[in-house]
């Protein structure tokens, strides 16, 4: 397991649906429409331009680091919060849990245990589960 896949929330990058599922899905799909010729009639599909250039965009530009590294959402306040206290997860802040990972968290219904987890039991394992959901294929649903 990469620590600095830990996202400050308590998230796990490498059992993100979108990193997992949703781009190799956007490239295979780009990849055999652009074979199919679907380029050559676009201009002519209401909406397909628009549709071409994101669906493109994402299988060609889409690189997905961590929130440590600077994916994710520029203003998350999560983010904001740990970086600026210099915690390494809001699960291990003295002032957890706060209004921005109250929040947050209410997206991801494993998070709060997740986080009990890590503030209990330490890194070890916390990254015992995420390595387990990771070979059983868990993903998180909500993005």
């Amino acid at each position: 397991m990469d620590k600095r896949y830990a996202c400050y929330c308590g998230l796990y990058c490498e059992n993100c649906a979108v990193k997992v599922k949703v781009y190799p899905a956007a490239k295979i799909l780009y990849d055999e429409m652009k074979n199919a010729g679907f380029d050559d009639v676009v201009a002519g599909i209401p909406g397909g331009d628009g549709f071409w250039a994101f669906l493109k965009d994402i299988a060609d530009n889409w690189i997905c680091i961590s929130c440590r590294d600077g994916s994710g959402n520029p203003g998350c306040k999560v983010r904001e919060c740990a970086k600026e206290k210099g915690v390494e997860m809001c699960a291990l802040c003295v002032d957890y849990p706060c209004g921005h990972i109250a929040n947050f968290d209410a997206g991801y219904p494993m998070l709060k245990s997740d986080n009990a987890l890590l503030r209990g039991e330490g890194w070890e394992a916390w990254c015992r589960l995420q390595d387990e959901r990771q070979a059983a294929g868990f993903t998180y649903s909500s993005v």
